[in-house]
């Protein structure tokens, strides 16, 4: 199928003597609903309930009061049921309007993934305040920013966390108090205990009648360039994201199972897993700040979960340490992988090892985030699953995309390279207290994304805009070939970079971590990816690393490789011995 650019044509009923609809042509961005409202239009006769954040918690409470939330402490679990929770929530609500919280009021967390969190998700923004998670690995001028441009009156911290907090004091504008979960020996006398302050409200509160377009939480981007940038997420869009996160086309999750949210709750709301868990009645697992390998193998053996969410480098690592250990992993049936490309080679070391899926899925902050899910087509043959499971994602109901090339939409015929843009109820039209222009097209989200996309709606991310390397006027994908040497099996890691040269433009640097130690070979490598990609796309400069550098959502920051290649604090070892290769020929440059 492919999206018309033209103007779209309504088909409105209205009451004029000969029954008759009218019909008017209008471009998307000229139709208002103002306009609309001119004429008299037929109605539903639905109820116009909203759809917001009191109802999520509401029904889970109800209908699903004994399903229960797990906290790991680093030597078992802290159970509370659904019933319990929804009490504490109410309490904590009733503390937050005596501390002056009022509708539209931003209260921040700087949390790990707990119950307490939890509960602050669900009380914020029941009441009709906003919650504005802080990514609690960003830099301190980074975080003062996000605080002071969110506007956040009240902090709810984690004692371990609360620190942070001291150190950027003096430069929070909006900030009246904090709260401190857990411990707070050693801080200031004027923090405010979380449990005291729970234990004098009573476990009732009447939660407002809310406009569902209101906002309800708000996160800021993680770029590697400029500002943070705040996106604000409404009751509507949350709720309609949460049903979709239940879907069987993203993870199917229902009452029967047991999540472990590894992702963190600061990362695009938790990937909106929080909120489905709650309306699919399905029992959760929070790890705390225990996020290495071995303890989330000790937290999987006594919960048992059967899905979890992660990044690929936290995925990766589980991985190891349960392949070393021989851990039972039987009991999950599924693993959300998200934030970066799944590097295949882990995806098939999950299915042979441990018999288990790992599925990618793709989205932004901006889309909340979940756009697309690489569950596989139907009658996929068995030998063809992580193929398909690895690919970027499968456009997701809800979610308009299309592929563009400045001004000209391109076909999904699975060939045509372009930007990735979307549009739909839950991804967003601006950014809060921003200008960006660039970033929006005609009421679509520019994502920054190249890819292709074929006839059935799979999407194939080739590479980020920026990331890109144009060698000797063609275009070389960096993460196809960070795929293809992270598939050798003495790579732990890599990254690729452009960097300039005198003949070609720009030619790639590969930035490899090698697994365990293991001394590699340059010589090998390039056997490797001979028969994976084209003879002109293998690198002649390569360096070896300790680590790739992450953002603070554990995405590769190329950014500072760039930064270390131009201060020269990068090895560089210059191999020529494939340099006649490298010039793109015809019969083997990209299409």
């Amino acid at each position: 199928m492919q999206f018309s650019s033209g103007p779209i044509v309504y088909v409105i009923p209205i009451q004029i003597e000969s029954d008759s609809p009218r019909v008017v042509s209008h471009s998307p961005s000229t139709l208002s609903l103002a306009r609309m409202t001119e004429v008299a239009w037929m109605l539903s006769t639905m109820s116009d309930f909203p759809l917001t954040i009191a109802s999520i918690l509401e029904h889970g409470v109800k209908v699903h009061g004994e399903s229960e939330i797990a906290t790991w402490t680093g030597n078992g679990l802290n159970r509370i049921a659904f019933r319990a929770f929804g009490d504490r929530v109410c309490q904590l609500a009733c503390a937050l309007r005596e501390l002056g919280i009022r509708p539209g009021d931003r209260v921040g967390t700087l949390c790990w993934n707990t119950q307490e969190h939890l509960e602050a998700y669900y009380a914020v923004s029941s009441m009709g305040a906003v919650i504005h998670t802080l990514n609690l690995r960003l830099f301190p001028d980074q975080l003062a920013y996000v605080i002071n441009h969110g506007g956040s009156r009240i902090i709810v911290a984690d004692a371990s966390l609360a620190p942070q907090l001291l150190h950027i004091v003096e430069q929070l504008r909006t900030v009246e108090r904090i709260i401190v979960i857990g411990d707070a020996g050693g801080l200031p006398d004027d923090f405010l205990h979380y449990e005291d302050l729970l234990a004098a409200q009573p476990p009732n509160f009447a939660w407002p009648v809310i406009d569902e377009r209101s906002a309800a939480a708000m996160c800021y981007t993680t770029g590697t360039t400029g500002d943070p940038k705040g996106v604000v997420y409404s009751h509507r869009s949350i709720y309609l994201h949460a049903v979709n996160v239940c879907a069987t086309w993203c993870i199917g999750i229902n009452v029967n199972d047991r999540g472990l949210l590894i992702v963190p709750m600061f990362h695009a709301n938790g990937w909106g897993i929080p909120y489905a868990t709650m309306l699919a009645g399905c029992d959760l697992l929070m790890p705390g700040p225990y996020l290495q390998p071995e303890p989330l193998c000790r937290m999987i053996g006594e919960f048992r979960p059967t899905f979890a969410a992660g990044v690929p480098t936290v995925l990766s690592g589980m991985f190891r340490h349960a392949e070393a250990n021989n851990v039972d992993l039987s009991f999950f049936r599924v693993l959300l992988s998200g934030g970066a490309a799944l590097p295949r080679s882990l995806a098939e070391g999950y299915l042979s090892r441990f018999n288990l899926h790992v599925i990618q899925g793709w989205g932004l902050t901006e889309t909340s985030p979940v756009a697309a899910v690489a569950q596989p087509p139907r009658n996929c043959p068995v030998d063809e699953l992580v193929e398909w499971t690895t690919k970027t994602g499968r456009v997701i109901p809800g979610v308009e995309l299309r592929l563009c090339d400045g001004e000209t939409a391109l076909p999904w015929d699975g060939k045509s390279v372009g930007e990735i843009e979307v549009r739909g109820p839950w991804i967003t039209s601006s950014y809060y207290g921003a200008e960006s222009p660039d970033r929006f097209h005609d009421g679509w989200l520019r994502t920054g994304d190249m890819g292709v996309v074929d006839d059935c709606g799979y999407i194939q991310i080739t590479d980020r805009a920026k990331d890109v390397i144009k060698s000797g006027g063609e275009w070389i994908s960096s993460v196809e070939l960070e795929n293809a040497i992270i598939d050798h099996p003495d790579v732990l890691e890599a990254a690729v970079i452009g960097v300039p040269d005198e003949k070609w433009g720009e030619r790639p640097l590969a930035c490899v971590v090698a697994k365990g130690g293991n001394v590699l070979s340059i010589a090998s490598l390039r056997s490797h990816l001979a028969s994976r990609v084209a003879r002109w796309w293998i690198p002649e400069r390569w360096t070896f690393i300790g680590e790739v550098p992450k953002t603070s959502v554990g995405k590769f920051d190329k950014k500072v490789l760039r930064a270390q290649y131009a201060a020269g604090k990068l090895e560089e070892i210059f191999d020529n011995s494939e340099r006649d290769a490298t010039e793109p020929a015809a019969s083997d440059a990209p299409s």
